[in-house]
């Protein structure tokens, strides 16, 4: 029964990872300028958060959920102008950026900007919640274990998609020149202030 909680949140992984997102485009764009490990890392911040939300649901930490769904319209204020201020960033960047390996600090800062991102969408917690009550877990001692292969599986399996995303994107950054990664970041900042501006006004 273990096994196929854990099937079953690779799956679910897999799937809330693969739609093209504002994580996406960080992960490509990343990938694309300081190649694998930037882009992975950032695949890796959105996981972790998949998994603490997965956390809070499987393990059916009640205080927790019922907190993140009466503030959501906060959070996701909150998300929608830090991802407004990342995408004017990345619009406005140059295009002499340093290796992810020479820029202290890159590394956590991609790592913890697409922690925070995915924590402040409140459709991933409203999501498990849904998932995991639909299986009845979170509610019962005897869902404990079962909760926890299932969050295994969920980490793993967005994993899984951010490893394929990050190898894909970097196998064309030793072909960016000072023009194209100009405009992949001019194209990357808009993309990403439009859905800042849709997750402020959504709120409204």
């Amino acid at each position: 029964m273990d096994l196929s909680f854990f099937i079953k949140g690779l799956i679910f992984g897999f799937s809330i990872a693969a739609p093209v997102g504002p994580i996406g485009i960080l992960c490509i764009r990343r990938s694309l300028a300081k190649g694998w490990s930037a882009g992975l890392l950032t695949g890796m911040g959105a996981a972790t958060a998949d998994a603490i939300y997965g956390c809070v649901a499987g393990f059916g930490i009640a205080g927790i959920t019922g907190f993140l769904v009466d503030q959501r319209a906060w959070i996701q204020t909150f998300g929608g102008l830090f991802l407004c201020w990342l995408g004017v960033r990345i619009f406005l960047s140059g295009t002499d950026e340093k290796p992810a390996s020479e820029a202290p600090g890159s590394a956590a800062m991609g790592y913890l900007s697409a922690l925070l991102l995915t924590l402040t969408n409140p459709m991933t917690i409203l999501s498990f919640a849904a998932v995991f009550a639909g299986m009845g877990l979170g509610r019962v001692t005897a869902g404990r274990m079962a909760a926890g292969w299932l969050v295994a599986g969920v980490f793993s399996g967005s994993m899984a998609w951010w490893v394929i995303l990050s190898s894909a994107s970097s196998r064309f950054n030793t072909r960016m020149n000072a023009k194209s990664m100009r405009v992949i970041n001019r194209f990357s900042g808009a993309v990403l202030v439009g859905f800042g501006l849709m997750a402020v006004i959504g709120r409204l």
